[in-house]
Order: structure tokens, then sequence, then C-alpha cells
């Protein structure tokens, strides 16, 4: 009897419940990050073990946002049944298993089934955790998920910090994402047990994929602009490190380190700045600084120029996708997984689908040219942002 109220939904959450469920959420953005961080620091090992061009590299990133884009679909309706807990008890290994594959045969196929796990299990559970982070600033009353997308930001910045320091040493890359792999799992499962049991589903309240329209579609599309520059940082920084400045590798690798770190002291003050700032201006400040730092990055070609400037993209970009998930969950109407899946659905196409856009943009001209989709999208932010209807 025990068991079944505990992991019953739960109208009313007692204080101590929320306080320990938002620990665990903090703990699982960490995650979600980290393993980000660990593919991104990697994207030069998996180029050079497969011995593929920026094209090759295009496609398995374009088969992660096949899997990502077919999962959120379903996310919606997968986390108000089953609850967020136990959609990350699910997805954590996919996201360990699919980094365990990457380097682990020479075959440029399991790379590509790798790919689609890791495309489908992030996106499952990032929608999981997103959803549990905006049920927990509803029922306290206290703004948070800034703090949230901030671990996420910290976890990639150690993910990549950390396999840095591993290259550095010698560690050979496929032991390093195998030993990352088992840490996922094991931490993933051990968060999860003191998240909040199922939330309770509104009957009148749709939970099944909604189509992005209206709000949803303008909220969706400033997610994938906002995204899109993440993914690239994610995806591309390290290499733009190495072949446009000529950075050795071990200072390449903290490329994305930089971007990572910058954003996440941005978010650990974002609720206050949250608090204070209207969301139109805040997010329409945040692009203007990033495309004027982005752009300084890709005029200087410099190792230092380029990790300052990563890092003031950081800053630009931290708290797009915090005011747009929590403003998503606020939509009337919808249920909050929901209409926070279909926002990310249309956001999650920038983050995965923009990075193979680079790719091939590159393979025709140059990773500098390509990377100018990030200033044009920071743009795109500033004008769009002032549209966006008040809260």
């Amino acid at each position: 009897q025990k068991a079944r109220a505990y992991t019953a939904p739960m109208m009313n959450p007692p204080l101590l419940a929320l306080q320990t469920a938002k620990w665990a959420t903090r703990t699982q953005f960490f995650i979600l990050g980290g393993a980000a961080g660990a593919w991104g620091a990697h994207i030069p090992s998996v180029k050079a073990h497969y011995a593929i061009s920026e094209g090759g590299l295009a496609l398995a990133l374009l088969v992660a946002a096949v899997g990502a884009v077919f999962s959120l679909v379903k996310a919606g309706s997968l986390v108000s049944t089953l609850g967020a807990r136990r959609v990350s008890q699910c997805t954590a290994p996919l996201l360990a298993l699919a980094l365990a594959l990457a380097l682990a045969t020479p075959y440029f196929a399991v790379l590509l089934v790798a790919m689609l796990f890791f495309g489908a299990g992030a996106a499952l559970f990032d929608v999981a955790i997103n959803a549990e982070g905006a049920y927990i600033e509803e029922r306290t009353g206290r703004k948070v998920m800034s703090g949230f997308h901030g671990m996420f930001s910290l976890g990639g910045m150690a993910g990549a910090g950390l396999m840095a320091y591993l290259i550095h040493a010698g560690i050979s890359p496929l032991a390093q994402l195998l030993w990352t792999s088992v840490a996922i799992i094991s931490a993933a499962f051990g968060a999860s047990l003191f998240m909040l049991p199922a939330q309770p589903k509104a009957a009148d309240l749709p939970s099944g994929y909604q189509f992005p329209r209206g709000v949803l579609a303008l909220l969706g599309l400033l997610a994938a602009l906002g995204m899109l520059a993440e993914g690239a940082m994610y995806d591309w920084s390290v290499l733009y490190m190495r072949q446009e400045t000529g950075a050795l590798p071990a200072l390449a690798a903290l490329g994305y380190a930089s971007f990572s770190g910058a954003m996440a002291a941005t978010r650990f003050v974002g609720d206050w700045l949250r608090t204070h700032l209207s969301p139109a201006h805040l997010l329409s400040g945040s692009a203007v600084l990033a495309a004027l730092a982005m752009a300084v990055v890709l005029l200087e070609r410099q190792p230092t120029v380029a990790l300052l400037g990563f890092a003031l993209v950081g800053v630009g970009f931290a708290n797009i996708v915090p005011i747009l998930f929590m403003a998503a969950s606020r939509v009337p109407g919808v249920a909050p997984s929901s209409a926070i899946a279909s926002v990310s659905s249309v956001g999650f196409l920038g983050f995965v689908a923009g990075p193979p856009l680079i790719g091939a943009i590159a393979q025709a001209a140059s990773l500098s040219w390509a990377l100018s989709a990030v200033v044009v999208g920071a743009v795109l932010i500033a004008w769009l942002a002032l549209r966006l209807p008040k809260p």
C-alpha cells in the first residue's frame, strides 16, 4: 500500500518532496549536459576514427535528428502517462548505449545506429526533466527553470573539460566513452528515485502531440533558432578551434567547455533576470550580444579570441530555452508536457538538424562560413522576441 501511494500521482506534493525532487532534477539536467559535453568533445575523435568528411559527420548528426523528431511525437503523452521519473529511467540507458557504441566498432553503420539512439534518448529525457522542472516551478511559486538549465550547461562544461583532461592524459577515446556510459546509467537511475511520482493528468487537457500553432509555433521557432546555435557550439566548436584557428587538441577541446561554462554561470542568475526583466527584452538583448560575439570569432580566427567569443555567445543564449519552455508550459488549453514537447520538437530540429546543415555548408564552402548561421539566427531571435505576447 505504501508503494502504491508513493508511485501514484501527487495532487499537492509536500514541501520536502518538492525540495528533494528539485535537487534530483538538477542532477538529471547535469547528466544530460555531461553526455552532450562528452560527445561534443569527441567529434574530432569520431571523424578520425571513421575517416569521414564533414559531409559524413553531417549525415550521422542528421540521423540523430530523425531519432529525436520521432520520439518527440510521443514524448508528451509518454510523460503525461508514465511520469517524468519513469521516462528518465528508460531513456538514460539509450544515451549511455549510444555513447558506448560511437567508437566501439570500425563500421560507420554502427555509428548511425548509435546516433539514432542518442537523438531519441536525449529528446525524451529532455522533455521529461523539463516537464518536471516546470511542475516544480509552478508548485513552489519560485522561478527555478533557468537554474535547471544552468545545471545542463555545467554538465556540458564538466563533460567536455573532463574529456579534454583525459585526452591530454593519453586515455583512449573509446575507454573514455565506455566509462562515461557507465556513469550516466548509474547516476541517472539514482537521481530518478528522488523525482516526483507521475504528476496528475488533467482530464480536460489534451496530452497527445500538439502540432505547433499560434503562440506554440512562435515559441517553437524561437527555440529552434536558439537551439541551432547551441547545437552548433556543441557539435562544431571543437572542430572550429582545430581547423580554423590551429589550436592544439587539448586547447581545442575547451571550445565547447568555454561556451557551456559561460552559459551555466549566466543561467544561474537567469531566474533573477527573469524576475526583473520582461521575457521579450531579455531575449532580444541577449541575442544581440550573441550575434556580435560570434561575428568577432569568425572574423578574427584566433584561439584566445574564439574561447572568449564562445563564452559571450554562451551568455547571450543562456536564458532563451528556459524562458521559452516555461512560456510553453503555461499556454492555455494544453497539458504542460505536451506543450513543452511541441515547442521542443521544433526547437530540437534546430539543435540536431542545424548542425548537419552547418556540416553541409562547411563541406561546400568552409566551417567559418557555415557557423555564420549562428549570427543570422541570433539576429532573427532579437527581432522575433519583440513579437512575443505579453505574459
